[in-house]
């Protein structure tokens, strides 16, 4: 049978990671896993964000996850065409799925390099040992424009948890969640009832009885599902455990009501975007809101996995998800080497609610004090923030004053959206592997949020799903308590928006009031 002629399939170029070394080639009959991303519907117009926007408690502004995988997932013409690749190629279908345009292949490694044009090294990097490739993947020239990505390949580490242990002789007033809750006025007599708060773990686990402990035996109830062969597995790396307890505990603390769903998955591209669609589209357990407190730096994607993670919560607005992430906690850098700036992805993505960190003071179950948290010259972290390089200012922030990318002058997406306490300094006490700890980071801010979202979903009668435009109408007003001092080695704190903490942290109530349609001196979310 003659070779079908082939082509490049765009964003796809990878290099090794900076100071890796070629271990050897990969094993031919190794068994490699990869997820294929479709395009949407030939005739289905691209969904933006701003369509489903939140409007009002009485409007419904998003589809149910049926009605949006009918209109906006991919064409089953398309998702056959993959199975005859596949079946050509010696390749297995494990999984498909329509409304995540999505379907996944396992095989050898002779027979992935074959199907995608490419040579699998095992590297030898800093961070472990990883399988990865260079250069761009092919496919059949029929297959052009039909596949958008094909993630798993590669299976470096592509984030980490945004998390900060405490040292211990530098913490000056460690606070339970639900302390934090109360000092941002967090809707009084809601719990979360009737919601389900989604949580995306790349790693670690959580026990059981820990939760009992921590929750004196009345913790929430929770649920975990594997993604790509994901496990809750506690006691194989302690950061990550802290990651995962830290974002169940702050969640099940302030809405302690809501039902939790941890989704697993392995710590790569394809971990980390089947993580999402699958929680977006679960339609079992029907999460309202998402918690990611996991990330990289927006420029360590490939294009190819970047757009795949815009696709996946672009459908969670669709579908009035709201998802929050981390914005990091490295500074304005993001962790990399040298002077230059970068945000992190998924925060950067405009359709997530992107929370950065504060240094919170509480006295008498109030705010004393709240200024940028930044701790960088001890060593114990400060907020990420900035502005993209890759995504244009969204209309939400038209009148947020982002100023251009410092670097490169480009006018894009500011980060974060929101703030809340994040210092370790004045972290929260959260229980892990058999021990209490001191820990904060912009991902307690992530799941801080998401309980908060989960009782306004709660007394609304409605999730809130995309509410960007409707915060950023509310800037300036008692809906935040503006950040004003402080800055994160790069940006300065302000009134309004800032590259640091955002619009500020939250009052629950004035947000409540204003998003149920209430005047906060004059502003309106509608």
């Amino acid at each position: 049978m003659p070779s079908q002629p082939r082509v490049e399939l765009a964003g796809s170029h990878r290099e090794t990671v900076a100071g890796a070394t070629a271990a050897q080639p990969v094993d031919d009959r190794e068994m490699v896993q990869a997820t294929v991303v479709l395009r949407r519907r030939a005739r289905s117009l691209m969904p933006r964000a701003e369509t489903y926007a939140y409007r009002h408690p009485g409007m419904r502004d998003y589809h149910s996850r049926g009605d949006f995988g009918v209109l906006h997932g991919a064409d089953p013409a398309d998702i056959a065409a993959v199975e005859t690749f596949a079946h050509e190629n010696g390749l297995t279908v494990v999984e498909r799925s329509a409304a995540r345009r999505s379907v996944v292949l396992k095989g050898t490694a002779a027979n992935m390099q074959r199907a995608f044009g490419t040579d699998l090294m095992h590297y030898t990097a800093e961070t472990g040992t990883y399988r990865g490739r260079t250069g761009s993947l092919t496919l059949p020239a029929q297959l052009s424009g039909v596949v958008t990505a094909v993630l798993g390949l590669d299976n470096r580490p592509v984030a980490k948890p945004h998390s900060r242990r405490a040292q211990a002789a530098t913490v000056t007033g460690p606070l339970s969640p639900t302390q934090v809750a109360a000092a941002y006025s967090y809707p009084e007599g809601a719990t979360g009832a009737g919601q389900t708060i989604g949580i995306i773990e790349l790693g670690g686990g959580y026990s059981p009885d820990d939760l009992d402990t921590y929750f004196s035996g009345h913790s929430p109830a929770i649920t975990s599902i594997s993604v790509d062969g994901g496990a809750n597995q506690p006691g194989v790396d302690s950061d990550s455990d802290g990651e995962v307890m830290l974002d169940i505990e702050i969640a099940g603390a302030v809405a302690p009501g809501a039902r939790i769903v941890v989704y697993f998955a392995p710590n790569t591209d394809q971990g980390f975007h089947d993580a999402i669609t699958t929680a977006v589209h679960d339609s079992v357990n029907n999460p309202s809101v998402i918690s990611i407190s996991w990330g990289g730096p927006e420029d360590s994607w490939t294009s190819q996995a970047a757009s795949a993670m815009l696709e996946a919560v672009t459908d969670a607005a669709g579908v009035g998800v709201t998802i929050t992430a981390a914005a990091g906690d490295d500074g304005a850098t993001d962790g990399l080497s040298g002077s230059q700036l970068h945000v992190d992805l998924p925060a950067c993505l405009p359709p997530v609610l992107a929370c950065g960190g504060t240094k919170l003071t509480v006295s008498a179950g109030a705010i004393d004090t709240e200024v940028v948290w930044n701790e960088l010259a001890n060593g114990e972290g400060g907020t990420g923030g900035g502005v993209s390089n890759i995504y244009a200012l969204p209309s939400y922030q038209a009148k947020a004053k982002v100023p251009p990318q410092k670097d490169t002058k480009f006018v894009g997406r500011g980060v974060p959206d929101v703030a809340g306490d994040a210092d370790p300094v004045t972290g929260y006490t959260v229980r892990v592997d058999g021990q209490d700890e001191v820990i904060g980071g912009t991902s307690a801010v992530a799941p801080l949020w998401a309980g908060l979202i989960a009782l306004l979903n709660q007394q609304l009668g409605k999730p809130v799903g995309f509410l960007h435009p409707a915060l950023y109408q509310l800037m300036g007003t008692p809906a935040f308590h503006e950040i004003t001092k402080g800055n994160n080695g790069a940006y300065d704190a302000g009134p309004n928006w800032n590259a640091c903490t955002g619009l500020g942290s939250p009052d629950g109530a004035a947000l409540l009031k204003a998003l149920s349609g209430t005047n906060t001196t004059g502003a309106t979310a509608t």
